[in-house]
């Protein structure tokens, strides 16, 4: 599900303050070819219900499972998807690049 950056923060916010359990995945870094830019949000809440892109879909799954252990542990996470690594084929992560998500609870 695709949304307009300042969306994405807003319903992070929003889920937030109505009590759902948030995590806000951000791109921090791409190599080669990656399917969406640094910077691009996507918030996920505690039933897996998310808002937004990290990947233009080829990873979400991946981000949103982990974003659901990050709302319960409270720590964040560094995730790594590359064409190199089997888990981003898996999931994928085809385009010949590689992604840095971080992974952080909503507070």
């Amino acid at each position: 599900m695709l949304g307009r950056d300042e969306d994405i923060l807003k319903a992070a916010e929003d889920w937030s303050k109505a009590g759902r359990g948030v995590a806000l995945a951000t791109v921090v870094e791409t190599w080669g070819s990656a399917p969406r830019p640094v910077g691009s949000n996507l918030v996920i809440d505690s039933d897996g219900n998310f808002l937004g892109s990290v990947s233009g879909g080829c990873v979400e799954g991946a981000v949103v499972t982990e974003a659901i252990d990050v709302i319960d542990s409270g720590k964040p996470k560094v995730l790594e998807f590359g064409v190199a690594d089997e888990t981003a084929w898996q999931v994928g992560l085809s385009c010949g690049g590689t992604i840095r998500v971080y992974v952080e609870k909503v507070s």
